[in-house]
């Protein structure tokens, strides 16, 4: 491994854990980077390697590393993966032979003690390698989480990385600060073979998210009122992004920096509820809750790491990092600021891409039963026009009975006040509609519903609307564009709510008629799929798709091919159908608790289906036993009869034979007999056939 480092071009890094959080943005951030680009003035314009640069090792960094979970596949940018970590006989050449060791020891990898073995090791045999090595502990600022403020008399006074012999840990994080201490004291001996450095991190996040991934998958789903808040969220809460840090960690290793303590945070301050808060607002139902601050240790999600990082209260700058490196931030100013981009890279990394789709179809083709299945599936909003209208009617309802209450709140007021505006509206537009609301009320509630966080989020399926190209084209083109901004202007529609997938379930009409036809009375009574309401809503369906332009047309034009399907099959095989159009589930999965229903049903339908296999077994025996006892019974009830009637025909044949001997034999027989019997002769059967000789009737 030494010789093959020393004929390359390429700088060897050990990352632990590359298949974790940090470990995985710093290990890909390494591969991605050119050697000494970080030391570049105009570090924003610095390109990532191509791939033939990559290919033929030039300047580049070579990752190696091992992972949490042994059964994950080795990362595609990582070269090598280590698996023997145990086995210090096999593991030390590996270090040996890299030029950068990084190794992340927060709480949620357990790697404190490994990283202090690592570099034991690398310090007891800093004679045996002659190129200089670099190790790097990523820490974390629970680390100085107990410190004592710097001014009593002024507690906003902030540390900096000067302060790093001051600090005193959190309860929870003595190891940490133990392998920090390690890590600092065994690099001075000899700063020319093996420099240390020790990088406190703060709560890291984007991307995926780790520590405040609780706060993102919450609003997400939108399953909760408000996200918690933990005690008055007002403790002061350190962070940085984690491409950030990632950037700090390779300026680190180019630079080599004197300092040995770095402070890895981003120039914001900002509180727990100042971060709940505006993931909230960007990602779910904008509303916050404060709860005890213990209670927090009773959300299943939250681990006591996480808890212990959420409710640390730390002002901490980092100085030498602005002032001496030259990084090239991704969130500087903090996580409130980049909100927008930090969802965006959320929902990009969990793949947590909202499915938008459009069934249309005639009355009664079955939209609205596939569609219900579909939602299932994807686990999407089901977007119905009664529904919509019923749900926007109730919110203006909601609003305008504030208008009663005795709030000072001038928002509130407002907002009252335009509800019973828009109120009166509706009820004008209804009565000049024969009680029916225009379609520019109409539109204006769907635009409202498809532009929710819920259907921002998840995504939707919009059942049988729109019905012509005006709806469609006045619900999905876009209302206002910057002349200016070429790349709006060339986007005819709006992309956050333009269904991604259009689908046409369509059928005959006498094949709908007979289906409205089956349909039971309890279904039909007080609906408009009565005859007269299914051919109206039907005649006016065909003319609507007769037209020129067309909802149809519409997605043609802009290139989404709607997809025609004929309804007169099954359900579940139209259903399977679009799955394929639409591909794989793009959400969070089942739950835990959806997993263990899924395996409880799973494992109910499998004793099922073998009590069911048991009792067929056992019905089929006992077919098979009463089958053989009636069989049997029929054979013996015929072997009876045989033998009967063989007894009867024998008794039949012998009644002249018995007639015979009674007459010529049986009278002389007796006689002899009886003679035998009185004589008593030696030779009884020679006396006996001399007696029936000599009295024979027939011979005189």
């Amino acid at each position: 491994r030494e010789k093959r480092i020393a004929t390359s071009n390429m700088v060897r890094v050990f990352v632990n854990h590359v298949d974790s959080y940090k470990g995985k943005a710093i290990s890909k951030a390494f591969a991605s980077s050119v050697v000494g680009a970080s030391l570049e003035e105009d570090v924003e314009d610095t390109q990532p390697p191509s791939d033939d640069q990559a290919a033929a090792g030039q300047n580049c960094y070579e990752v190696i590393g091992t992972l949490s979970d042994t059964t994950n596949e080795k990362p595609s940018w990582v070269s090598e993966i280590i698996t023997h970590t145990e086995n210090a006989s096999e593991f030390l050449p590996v270090l040996l032979a890299c030029d950068v060791v990084i190794y992340d020891v927060t709480p949620s990898q357990n790697q404190t003690e490994e990283a202090s073995w690592a570099i034991q090791a690398l310090h007891d045999h800093i004679n045996d390698y002659s190129n200089p090595k670099i190790f790097i502990c990523v820490s974390t600022v629970l680390t100085w989480a107990k410190s004592k403020p710097l001014d009593l008399d002024d507690p906003e006074v902030p540390f900096t990385e000067e302060d790093y012999r001051r600090r005193r840990s959190h309860p929870n994080f003595a190891d940490q600060i133990a392998t920090e201490k390690l890590v600092i004291k065994l690099g001075k001996a000899d700063k020319n073979k093996l420099q240390t450095y020790v990088v406190a991190a703060g709560l890291s996040y984007g991307l995926e998210e780790e520590v405040f991934h609780f706060f993102f998958k919450a609003a997400w789903h939108g399953e909760i009122p408000a996200l918690p808040v933990f005690g008055d969220g007002q403790n002061i809460v350190p962070t940085i992004h984690i491409l950030d840090l990632a950037s700090i960690l390779i300026n680190t290793v180019e630079s080599k920096p004197k300092v040995r303590y770095l402070v890895a945070v981003d120039e914001s301050h900002s509180t727990l509820e100042d971060i709940v808060r505006v993931i909230s607002m960007n990602l779910g139902t904008e509303k916050v809750t404060m709860i005890p601050s213990k209670d927090g240790l009773l959300i299943k999600d939250i681990r006591q790491s996480d808890y212990d990082h959420l409710t640390v209260n730390l002002r901490i700058e980092t100085n030498f990092v602005k002032e001496n490196m030259q990084v090239n931030w991704k969130a500087q100013n903090g996580i409130v600021e980049s909100i927008a981009d930090v969802i965006r890279e959320y929902k990009e990394e969990r793949g947590l891409i909202p499915i938008k789709i459009c069934v249309l179809g005639p009355p009664q083709v079955g939209k609205s039963t596939v569609v219900s299945h579909l939602c299932k599936h994807y686990k999407l909003h089901h977007i119905q026009i009664a529904e919509v209208i019923r749900a926007q009617y109730g919110k203006l309802e909601r609003q305008a009975s504030r208008a009663d209450q005795d709030d000072d709140d001038e928002e509130s007021d407002a907002q009252a006040q335009a509800a019973q505006e828009m109120l009166e509206l509706l009820k004008e537009d209804k009565e000049q509609n024969s009680g029916r609301l225009s379609d520019q009320y109409i539109i204006q509630f769907y635009k409202e519903k498809l532009l929710s966080m819920p259907c921002q989020n998840q995504g939707f399926i919009l059942d049988g609307f729109p019905k012509t190209y005006n709806q469609a084209k006045q619900l999905f083109d876009q209302e206002e564009v910057d002349d200016s901004d070429q790349d709006a202007a060339a986007i005819k529609y709006n992309q956050l709510i333009m269904p991604d997938v259009v689908v046409v379930l369509d059928a005959s009409d006498d094949f709908l008629k007979q289906r409205v036809i089956n349909l039971p009375e309890i279904v039909v009574s007080g609906t408009h799929n009565n005859e007269e309401g299914f051919m109206r809503r039907l005649t006016t369906y065909r003319e609507q798709t007769d037209e020129e332009d067309t909802v149809r047309n519409y997605f043609d034009e802009l290139e989404i091919d709607p997809k025609e399907i004929k309804a007169n099959q099954p359900c579940e095989d139209l259903v399977e159908q679009i799955k394929k159009l639409v591909g794989e589930p793009r959400n969070y999965g089942l739950t835990p608790e959806e997993k263990a229903e899924v395996e409880r049903k799973a494992q109910e339908e499998l004793l099922h289906q073998q009590q069911l296999a048991e009792e067929e077994r056992r019905s089929q025996e006992a077919a098979e036993k009463a089958l053989r006892e009636r069989r049997e019974a029929e054979w013996n009830e015929h072997l009876a009869k045989v033998r009967q009637e063989e007894q009867e025909m024998l008794e039949t044949q012998s009644i002249p034979l018995r007639n015979y001997l009674m007459k010529h034999v049986m009278p002389t027989l007796t006689q002899g007999l009886i003679e035998v019997c009185k004589v008593r002769p030696d030779d009884a059967i020679d006396y006996l056939a001399e007696y029936l000789f000599k009295h024979n009737p027939q011979i005189d």
